[in-house]
């Protein structure tokens, strides 16, 4: 069975054509600039590239541009799209109504729909995404949504209440409901295939450290709490939103900048954080390297990355009542061997100890802990492609 995953953006639409017949990646690519001009990168498993700046209106051209590199020239690698059996799709926002992968249909398009409020940028663009796919695949290739935040759906609601006034919970479903869900799925599988043993009876953390981040809390397989909350933008600092601030922080600045909720919501999501503290990036590698030639700001920033990880670490621990292993994964966790030393040396109290030469390590599966460490700690790259994949193909052999 072949299957295409897709995640579409407002102007962008990623893609890999995944093989389940070994789990192979046959193709992967990206158009992104759709709507404004455009610009295509194809790529195959053995190496065939293709790219141009065609024209992109929208995502049903982005899709024609998918079909091109799958089917046809250097980069070609089936005959035609009859041979693509199903299609998933990555969904940042289920809210309370999905708490699991499903088949796409008009109820499910409308309850997507139902939720853009909650996500208004990725929501819509993932409905265009679903049309323009089955504008261009046609109506009789199953395609199936996979939701960024259903892993989290286990919570229990002293974990996703937010202690505002109840009835804003009753009215508008304001709660948390944390993401990159597909990402610490796959961690937490990837860790039970490792051990040969289910989860139940596990404490274990995962930090999914990139531009956004997020730490998850799981205990028997399940999570019981996550640090972002109704958007992404909740927890800790990330490469430029602020993660978790006092409220009347942020309304403080916004009187006194004289700042639309717009702008205040621009302010928090793409001006602050690594960015916002060093000045120099919202890239971990940049603000490193200028840490290191002496930039103050750029260590106060990596200062309080560093800080805020751990403390996340050390309540999770309180929530868990202990922790068995802590799991590294995306850019950060899986290629940042400075960073995860900086957070390992933080958790010495709980008894972590790694092996610094093991640690230096870029993106590989990898047991970071010494055999005396009373904490196992991991490096396990995130494959959430994969895992949409594979919710993909359970649903549709049930059809």
């Amino acid at each position: 069975m072949k299957i295409l995953v897709t995640n579409c953006g407002s102007s962008s639409l990623k893609y890999q054509l995944i093989d389940m017949d070994g789990e192979k990646t046959l193709a992967k690519g990206l158009c992104e600039r759709i709507g404004v001009d455009g610009h295509f990168v194809g790529k195959t498993f053995d190496g065939r590239k293709t790219e141009n700046n065609n024209i992109l209106h929208n995502h049903t051209e982005a899709f024609m541009e998918v079909k091109k590199a799958l089917t046809e020239g250097e980069t070609k690698v089936i005959d035609s799209l009859d041979e693509v059996d199903a299609i998933g799709h990555r969904i940042v926002q289920g809210g309370a109504l999905f708490n699991d992968s499903v088949l796409v249909t008009d109820e499910v398009k409308e309850g997507i729909r139902s939720l853009i409020d909650l996500a208004p940028l990725h929501n819509a663009a993932h409905l265009q995404g679903i049309d323009a796919c089955q504008a261009v695949f046609g109506p009789d290739v199953p395609e199936v949504v996979v939701f960024d935040n259903a892993f989290h759906s286990t919570m229990p609601p002293k974990a996703y209440i937010f202690p505002v006034p109840y009835e804003y919970y009753e009215k508008y479903k304001v709660r948390r409901y944390g993401f990159h869900g597909t990402s610490h799925r796959y961690v937490a599988k990837r860790l039970a295939e490792i051990w040969g043993t289910s989860l139940e009876g596990k404490k274990v953390i995962v930090a999914h450290i990139g531009n956004g981040s997020s730490l998850s809390a799981i205990k028997d397989g399940k999570v019981i709490d996550t640090t972002m909350g109704i958007t992404p933008l909740d927890g800790f600092i990330m490469g430029s939103r602020c993660g978790g601030v006092d409220p009347s922080a942020i309304t403080y600045i916004q009187a006194k900048e004289g700042l639309s909720p717009a702008e205040t919501d621009q302010m928090m999501n793409k001006k602050s954080g690594l960015l916002g503290i060093s000045g120099v990036s919202s890239d971990m590698r940049d603000v490193e390297i200028a840490a290191a030639e002496g930039n103050e700001r750029a260590q106060l920033a990596l200062d309080i990355m560093y800080y805020q990880v751990t403390k996340y670490i050390g309540a999770f621990v309180a929530a868990l009542g202990g922790v068995d292993a802590i799991c590294f994964t995306a850019g950060v966790g899986e290629n940042g061997p400075e960073f995860r030393e900086g957070i390992c040396d933080n958790l010495e109290y709980l008894g972590v100890k790694i092996d610094k030469e093991v640690n230096k390590c870029r993106g590989k599966e990898v047991k970071l802990s010494t055999p005396d460490s009373k904490v196992e700690v991991w490096v396990i790259p995130t494959n959430e492609e994969l895992m949409i994949a594979r919710d993909t193909k359970e649903i549709v052999e049930k059809l």
